[in-house]
């Protein structure tokens, strides 16, 4: 059994808690104007910051997976993993949002919308689960030159997409493989930054100042059209955002070569890192769980976001691990976890 590579789990490991970061954070920063300026201003810190998580979650698996010679059976039994935790999940969800939180539904729109906003990885990752059969072969057979120019291609339609959307327009036709969206893109790279991590002229340092820089011009524009609007701007902040996709592949980089690619925790953080990342997926699926509640009964300004913030991260993330751990003690909830 070929032993884990610990720089992959320690990046599965921060990405999971800062995708809990985005969800509190974001309550905060949509009560712009409700809750105090410094408020918003730590809080639009942290969600800047924690939007390398997603992204990486999307390049972990292109890490994983492309140029792997897999049987069919072995992608079907992945799809319908995730097939069957999107629909499990959208029953819960479903069920949760009409009885508990009074918000409606029309289950005529579960194909075009996710019951609950997060499930929309799901929704990404079962179509590229679908192709993966085929991507797999065509990248096990480029040459590092036509991987090269595959990647520049991607770069440059997905790039055109975002400057489309942003001036409210459509491409006619989409570039096959990547589609209107980045997600196909963040695989691919994943794929090949993991690869080639050793041959990108890219050092730690200028990884890590580009990384910080790409940060700060997402926190920007996001501030400034803010401020300008008077209502919060979340266009600077989408994955397909450049400055956000070059702070993920950076932050992705970095933490990937840390200790030259040879990254082994101590035997009491690895149990750690280990425990976190095999529940981290069922983490994902119901943490919104917890933080719906608290939204049901707390509105923003009514506790400050300096203390709301760090204990709904850090409190929800170990009552769903809690959760999920007991769940995947059952065959069940393994398969739905």
């Amino acid at each position: 059994m070929k032993e884990k590579d610990y720089n992959l789990e320690l990046i599965r490991f921060l990405s999971f808690f800062l995708v809990i970061v985005i969800h509190v954070t974001n309550y905060f920063c949509r009560a712009y104007g409700s809750v105090s300026d410094g408020e918003y201003l730590f809080s639009l810190v942290l969600d800047t910051a924690a939007r390398v998580s997603v992204p990486s979650f999307f390049m972990i698996s292109g890490a994983l997976l492309l140029g792997r010679d897999e049987p069919l059976a072995k992608h079907g039994k992945r799809f319908f993993r995730f097939f069957t935790a999107l629909a499990v999940w959208s029953v819960v969800y479903y069920v949760w949002n009409i009885c508990y939180m009074k918000s409606s539904y029309d289950l005529q729109d579960i194909l075009y919308e996710p019951v609950e906003a997060h499930l929309w990885y799901l929704y990404a990752m079962i179509p590229i689960y679908l192709v993966l059969p085929f991507f797999q072969i065509m990248c096990r057979h480029m040459s590092m030159k036509l991987e090269r120019v595959f990647l520049l291609i991607t770069t440059a339609a997905v790039l055109f997409n975002y400057i489309l959307w942003m001036l409210g327009w459509e491409a006619y036709y989409d570039l096959p493989l990547v589609g209107d969206r980045i997600y196909s893109w963040y695989v691919f790279v994943g794929y090949y930054i993991y690869k080639y991590r050793h041959h990108i002229r890219l050092s730690q340092r200028a990884a890590a100042v580009i990384c910080v820089l790409s940060m700060a011009a997402s926190f920007g524009i996001t501030l400034g059209v803010t401020v300008a609007s008077g209502e919060h701007f979340e266009g600077a902040l989408t994955y397909a955002s450049p400055f956000v996709a070059i702070s993920a592949v950076t932050f992705f980089l970095f933490v990937l070569r840390i200790r030259k690619s040879h990254f082994y925790p101590k035997e009491n953080v690895k149990k750690i890192i280990d425990l976190f990342c095999g529940c981290s997926f069922g983490i994902y699926l119901i943490h919104i769980l917890f933080l719906d509640n608290y939204k049901k009964y707390v509105e923003p300004q009514d506790l400050s976001a300096f203390i709301a913030v760090p204990a709904l991260t850090i409190g929800i993330a170990l009552v769903s691990l809690l959760c999920v751990w007991v769940m995947r003690k059952t065959k069940i909830g393994r398969k739905i976890t």
